[in-house]
């Protein structure tokens, strides 16, 4: 297999895309946005710092001319998945969204679904303590929540913080037990999160179930039109060998 493969995101299924790439030979570059301090970097060759948007990235890829792009960002990187769809498109470079499914829910599951992170604080306004899981950006959306809010995130916020808050910095993955006591200790009567999907941090969903806590999750952003899109590591390579 000959010819670069830009791989875009920082998730796990990036890291685990680049790996097999490797593997097999290929030339693989992973582009990171940057936006986590300390980021667990993938195999192969790693680029830091965003491409500029659309037209940034349509530009590199007239220069560079890669086999084909993976787009394995976050299911909530909608400005990144827009641009790649945009740039790809301008150039005729095939491009793939690899998205892994978002989560489903189980019996006893007490879950409410919003379309924004305004939505999901209003749904929670009247709550006594709240706990936050949608990442350190967007956390200025929930400023004026009047009771306990338990922010975690992998880094500080940049935003201002609810007056009640207690800001937590961890990255997951987090145990069910880890969790159970994490609400229990704040007295959490509702989560707040995004449908990310996956088993990262998937513990605090079970957690909520046995101590019967609600979630409020807010849907991912819709995919741009015409993209191929596929849920599995695997069903990328296969798309990849197919080139």
């Amino acid at each position: 297999m000959t010819g670069q493969v830009l791989v875009l995101g920082g998730t796990g299924e990036a890291r685990r895309l680049a790996a097999a790439l490797v593997a097999d030979g290929v030339d693989v570059l992973s582009s990171l946005a940057g936006r986590v301090a300390e980021p667990v970097l993938p195999v192969g060759e790693v680029r830091v710092g965003g491409f500029g948007g659309a037209e940034g990235l349509a530009a590199w890829l007239a220069e560079h001319r890669p086999r084909a792009v993976v787009d394995a960002t976050h299911p909530f990187a909608a400005e990144i998945t827009a641009s790649a769809a945009a740039a790809a498109a301008a150039h005729g470079t095939p491009l793939l969204r690899l998205q892994r499914p978002g989560w489903t829910p189980q019996p006893g599951d007490d879950w409410r679904f919003v379309d924004s992170l305004a939505d999901a604080a209003a749904t929670v306004a009247d709550r006594s303590s709240v706990f936050l899981t949608t990442g350190r950006q967007g956390v200025r959306t929930f400023a004026d929540l009047p009771g306990r809010v338990l922010v975690r995130s992998v880094d500080p916020p940049d935003e201002p913080l609810p007056a009640g808050a207690t800001l937590l910095l961890d990255r997951g993955p987090f145990s069910v037990a880890d969790e159970l006591a994490l609400m229990r200790e704040h007295a959490v009567d509702v989560v707040v999160t995004k449908d990310s999907g996956g088993h990262m941090t998937e513990a605090k969903l079970t957690a909520a179930r046995e101590l019967g806590i609600p979630v409020v999750l807010v849907r991912r952003p819709p995919l741009p039109a015409g993209v191929a899109t596929v849920a599995t590591v695997d069903e990328a390579l296969a798309w990849i060998r197919s080139r």
